[in-house]
C-alpha cells in the first residue's frame, strides 16, 4: 500500500507569456518505509519538489497525499502541524543556530511538545547518542567537525521520530569518509522503519537507495529500481596511514 503519493503535480512561476514550469505532471507513488533517491542535473526541478513534499510550496495544480491527508487541502496552520508531527528535514548547509549548544539545537522541534522538560531533554539526548554524538552536548556549532553539525541536523530531523524524512544534498558539504559514514546512518534509520526521501547528485550516495525518481526538466523520465542498498562497499575507504 502507498504511503505517499503524487498525482500530476505542477509547478509554474510568472504568469502570461513568461510562465515557466519548475515540475511537469509528476506522478509516483512510495511504499511506508522505502529508501527513495531523487536525482538529476541542476535546475531539474529536485528541490522544488522536495518543497512540496514538505508542505513549504503549494503546487500549481495536481495532488500531494501522505498517509490518508490530502496536505494542499490543509489551511496553512494545519499545515504547519503536518510538518511538525510528520516530516523532518536534513539540509546541506544544516541550518544549526550558532549560539545554541548541540542540545539546544536538537530540543528546538520539541518547543511545542507537550512534555516536560526533563522528557525534552532525555528525547533530545537520546537522539543525539543514536549519531554517536552523546559526549558533546554542550559542544557550539563552531566547535565541533562537518560529519558532526551533519549528524546533529539527523538527530534534530528524527527526535519527533516523524514517520518522513526529507534530506536534500545532506552530504553535499562531506569528504568521502565521512559522506559514507552518514549514509550508513540514513540506512541504519530506514532499517528501523522511517522512511527517506533523498535528493542527491551522488551516484555513490544513490547506491544506498533502494529506488531512484530521475527528474529532467522538470519531468519524472523513470523510476529506477535497479538500485540496491549497499554497506561498505558503497564507498571505499581511504587507507589508514600509521603514525610515523
Amino acid at each position: 500500500m502507498s504511503y505517499i503519493i503524487a498525482e500530476n503535480l505542477f509547478k509554474e512561476y510568472g504568469n502570461g507569456d513568461s510562465i515557466v514550469a519548475a515540475i511537469s505532471n509528476i506522478n509516483f507513488k512510495i511504499a511506508s518505509g522505502e529508501f527513495v533517491g531523487v536525482m538529476g542535473e541542476s535546475g531539474a526541478g529536485k528541490s522544488t519538489l522536495l518543497s512540496i513534499m514538505g508542505a513549504m510550496n503549494s503546487p500549481t495544480s495536481g495532488g500531494y497525499i501522505v498517509g490518508d491527508i490530502d496536505v494542499y487541502a490543509l489551511s496553512q496552520e494545519q499545515q504547519a502541524d503536518f510538518r511538525r508531527e510528520f516530516l523532518g528535514f536534513v539540509f546541506q548547509s544544516y541550518h544549526l543556530v550558532s549560539y545554541l549548544t548541540v542540545l539546544e539545537n536538537v530540543l528546538l522541534p520539541l518547543t511545542t511538545v507537550k512534555a516536560g522538560r526533563k522528557k525534552k531533554q532525555a528525547m533530545a539526548k537520546e537522539a543525539l547518542a543514536s549519531m554517536g554524538l552523546d559526549g558533546k552536548f554542550h559542544r557550539l556549532p563552531n566547535q565541533i567537525s562537518g560529519g558532526e553539525k551533519e549528524r546533529v541536523a539527523i538527530a534534530r530531523a528524527i527526535v519527533n521520530d516523524p514517520p518522513v524524512l526529507l534530506a536534500d544534498e545532506p552530504t553535499g558539504n562531506l569528504d568521502t569518509k565521512t559522506t559514507h559514514e552518514v549514509m550508513e546512518l540514513f540506512q541504519r534509520i530506514n532499517k528501523e522503519g522511517m522512511t527517506i526521501i533523498m535528493v542527491t547528485h551522488s551516484a555513490e550516495c544513490a547506491e544506498y537507495t533502494q529506488r531512484i525518481l530521475r527528474i529532467c526538466d522538470g519531468r519524472l523520465l523513470e523510476e529506477d529500481k535497479s538500485v540496491k542498498k549497499v554497506s561498505a562497499q558503497g564507498f571505499k575507504k581511504p587507507p589508514e596511514t600509521k603514525a610515523a
